[in-house]
């Protein structure tokens, strides 16, 4: 029963991912098979019967015209098929996979943009992720090869079959025989091969992390200030001689399955029973003349390799590719958790936001990471989000993006819950900067407006508004970092915050969520920050999480969180003169700033 659940998988995915690039490209697909035959098959065909028919002329004292005639012919199917092959590729394939390639991988790029973030603290699926983006191209366009190859053998096997049960049956029920009692020898060693690359893949994707880790950015600092070098490379090393002693393990039994296998066919069942059959019906008995031999022969040959081919090759090659078209599949149709409402959401003016009695844990966690939270925000107001480390800050404004839904409680705005609003409707309100935020290898106005087309004046004044001063050779046309232009701006932490703090400003919206808006400026800068927060955003809703209290310090109000509670609210006046834990935060950093 497992047996026939994987083949029907196998199939399955072939199935659909034959339909995916049909879609894609038809003339490609089409056009390869087409093209592939007309290029290979008359090659087969005539070292059959091309063969036999040069032959039995020649012996039999044929006419030399009708002899020059019929090699004209074959070179002229032989060659005029290599053309047509030529130009097929040249003006078409070569552009169409291309094609194929961009609209495999832009599924998947956009089903990665539109995914729950829920599915990245799923391990597993997050692999499974990883190994579709990174393999589904290679074997997805292999598939098209393997089509080909199983068109390619079916006529061929009609055909020549054909031929050789006409000449003799007897001889066309040798080929088969020595052929199928084999495919056993086959499948194990077509087993072993799959199983080897499973391993073998296992092994590469651990090797290939610790070797981005030699060469990305992102890890330069680490490895050059500290001693951690030997440790990575004597783990990638590791990696590599799983590789090597995975290979060694399978190797000799597969080298010597291939001997067994090849030899069985070809020695004893070709070169010994064949070739004696057809001998003793040539020579002794004379019911077959010298072009039969030959055909008989070479067509023994290709029927026995499209045998194998069909049994054994299609099921290993098809199988070990179907795993990841599997993974593709799986994670083109995972269904989002987060589903639309049927209301549009306005983006006009802020509108009062009340979370009420919500209670929120990720996925695999025993704790609640909010536990119960009910509060309001006015329009308009400046709101801080307090706490250390695990509080439940980040949490909360996640939830008010719907980056994740609440599992009790809700979260209304205007009056109505947001899971009642469609998912891109409702996140349009919000322009949000993250703790992780990035920045991306394209111009500055195209950094604050995260749009190709942008207005310069806006840009110039969101720019204005977070304090950023440094000069750009090119204005907002200036390319930042140095992925694909050599003379690309760097800029320092602080800068690039300021860049993706001014994305807020940038935005028409009514509410801002600010994540640490300050982690990486100065106290200068910090100061002007929280001048543009309060007097630039001034028709703006705005939520700002910050561990630097005096960041909280104009706010209008301020939750103090701990463990996913509220344990305190108010102004900064009011939450000092409360003297309690919002007061000790604010104390402990106001006296290390004094000493």
């Amino acid at each position: 029963m497992k047996k026939q659940k994987t083949e029907k998988g196998v199939f399955s995915n072939l199935f659909y991912m034959t339909k995916v690039m049909f879609k894609l490209s038809p003339g490609l697909v089409i056009g390869e098979i087409f093209f592939h035959i007309l290029c290979t098959l008359p090659g087969r065909l005539v070292s059959v019967i091309g063969l036999k028919f040069v032959i039995d002329e020649v012996s039999t004292g044929g006419n030399p015209q009708r002899i020059i005639l019929g090699i004209g012919l074959i070179i002229a199917l032989l060659v005029g098929g290599d053309i047509l092959n030529a130009i097929f590729f040249e003006f078409f394939a070569h552009r169409e996979r291309e094609k194929l390639d961009l609209g495999l991988q832009s599924m998947l790029y956009k089903k990665a943009a539109t995914i729950d973030l829920s599915k990245y603290d799923n391990p597993e699926y997050y692999s499974d992720f990883i190994l579709a983006v990174e393999n589904s191209s290679n074997s997805i366009r292999y598939l098209i090869p393997m089509i080909k190859g199983v068109v390619e053998e079916v006529i061929s096997f009609a055909l020549i079959g054909t031929l050789v049960f006409t000449i003799d049956p007897i001889a066309l029920f040798i080929v088969v025989v020595s052929t199928v009692i084999f495919i056993p020898v086959g499948k194990y060693t077509g087993d072993l091969m799959i199983e080897r690359r499973e391993k073998i893949t296992e092994a590469h994707r651990v090797g290939d992390y610790f070797a981005r880790i030699f060469y990305l950015q992102d890890y330069s600092g680490e490895i050059r200030t500290s001693g951690i070098f030997p440790l990575l490379k004597k783990r990638f090393n590791t990696a590599a001689d799983d590789v090597v002693d995975i290979q060694k393990k399978y190797a000799g039994k597969t080298n010597a399955l291939f001997f067994l296998q090849g030899t069985s066919i070809n020695v004893i069942g070709f070169m010994l029973v064949l070739t004696l059959y057809i001998g003793y019906k040539t020579i002794v008995t004379k019911e077959m003349s010298a072009g039969d031999f030959v055909a008989t022969f070479n067509g023994a040959v290709q029927i026995g390799s499209g045998i194998l081919y069909l049994t054994v090759g299609c099921v290993r090659n098809f199988t070990e590719h179907s795993k990841i078209i599997d993974k593709y599949r799986k994670f083109l149709k995972v269904q989002n958790e987060i589903k639309d409402g049927t209301h549009i959401a306005e983006c006009g003016e802020p509108e009062k936001i009340a979370v009420e009695n919500i209670t929120f844990s990720y996925e695999g966690n025993d704790k609640n990471s909010l536990d119960g939270i009910s509060f309001e925000i006015k329009p308009y107001e400046k709101v801080a989000l307090v706490g250390y480390n695990g509080a439940g800050k980040t949490t909360l404004t996640n939830l008010l993006l719907r980056l994740y839904d609440v599992k009790d409680g809700s979260i209304k705005i205007g009056g109505r819950d947001i899971r009642e609003e469609t998912v891109d409707s409702h996140r349009d309100r919000f322009a949000a900067v993250f703790q992780d935020f990035q920045i991306f290898s394209a111009s500055v106005g195209e950094n604050v407006a995260l749009s190709k087309d942008y207005d310069e004046e806006r840009v110039w004044k969101a720019l204005k508004a977070v304090g950023f001063d440094k000069e750009l050779p090119n204005g907002l046309e200036t390319i930042l970092l140095r992925e694909f232009a050599e003379d690309g701006l760097m800029l320092s932490g602080g800068e690039q915050q300021k860049i993706a703090i001014a994305r807020a400003f940038y935005k028409d919206c009514p509410y801002v969520i600010l994540d640490e808006p300050s982690a990486n400026l100065d106290p200068v800068s910090e100061y002007e920050l929280n001048h543009a927060m309060m007097t630039g955003a001034t028709d703006k809703t705005v939520i700002f999480i910050s561990h630097r209290l005096s960041t909280t310090r104009h706010a209008d109000r301020i939750f103090m969180m701990e463990k996913g509670k509220i344990i305190e609210s108010g102004s900064h006046d009011e939450l000092i003169n409360l003297n309690g834990k919002y007061a000790e935060m604010f104390n402990l950093q106001a006296e290390k700033y004094v000493n």
